[in-house]
């Protein structure tokens, strides 16, 4: 219920967020090409923790079905005035839905599962969201999942600015955290958990770090700052996203998987 208020009361200014800053630009894009090398045409989504629905409104551009779901009530009815504005009905619905209840879609069948920006890791429980999967996909069907991992470089570097609480917030069990005055926890994966939960139904064919070299998104204006060194630091990560560890020391990793 925290979760739900949290974002429920971000809504209104969620797009501002997350569409102004160049930082999460670049994760954004990052995560769209993945999306993009991997789902076949004229695909059927599912996105899980959708928000105001601003990557479901890309996919559906692409030509793709999706049924977006989201906890808060607040987030979706922002999404359907974008459905109702860029007239998508045809390519997006919604739906109120926990990503712990899954089984309340219908028996609907999709080809691509999607869930960006960590909204995962806010539930202690994630086994059981993941379990849930095979069974909504259809043959051959994938998943792509953006999730942070329990060591970020980038914060830990926080430790030389003497804030402790950040430096070290990923090795707790569980860690508070606020959103518009709202309390509730966060919980940190490495993908070998992810691996091993699905390995009986489920092959990885994509796993990749995002912020590695490249600062994360609250080291504000770093972009517009610093131009040269941010295309210097990208080129870098480009280079070495997809190999052990920086799959796992990073602000968010990227995976996907298929069906077997």
């Amino acid at each position: 219920m925290n979760v739900r208020k949290a974002f429920g009361k971000q809504s209104s200014i969620f797009d501002e967020i997350y569409t102004t800053n160049p930082l999460t630009e670049y994760y954004r894009n990052i995560y769209r090409n993945e999306v993009n090398k991997n789902i076949g045409d004229n695909s059927q989504i599912l996105e899980i923790n959708c928000g105001t629905g601003i990557d479901a409104v890309y996919f559906a551009n692409m030509g793709h079905t999706i049924l977006a779901t989201d906890l808060s009530p607040d987030m979706l009815n922002i999404l359907s005035e974008k459905i109702q504005n860029l007239d998508l009905s045809n390519h997006i619905q919604t739906q109120v839905c926990s990503f712990h209840e899954l089984s309340n879609l219908g028996g609907k069948k999709f080809d691509f599962i999607l869930s960006g920006f960590g909204g995962l890791n806010c539930t202690d429980r994630l086994n059981k969201v993941l379990e849930q999967f095979s069974v909504l996909l259809n043959e051959n069907g994938k998943i792509t999942l953006a999730v942070m991992p329990k060591v970020c470089p980038w914060e830990i570097l926080m430790l030389f600015k003497g804030k402790f609480k950040t430096a070290f917030r990923r090795f707790k069990k569980k860690t508070p955290a606020h959103i518009e005055g709202e309390h509730f926890f966060c919980y940190y994966y490495n993908p070998g958990y992810i691996i091993k939960t699905l390995k009986k139904d489920f092959k990885l064919i994509g796993l990749k770090g995002v912020f590695i070299t490249v600062p994360p998104e609250f080291i504000h204006n770093f972009v517009i700052k610093h131009p040269k060194l941010f295309l210097f630091l990208s080129r870098i990560e480009r280079k070495i996203c997809s190999i052990f560890p920086f799959t796992q020391w990073c602000d968010y990793y990227i995976i996907t998987l298929q069906k077997r």
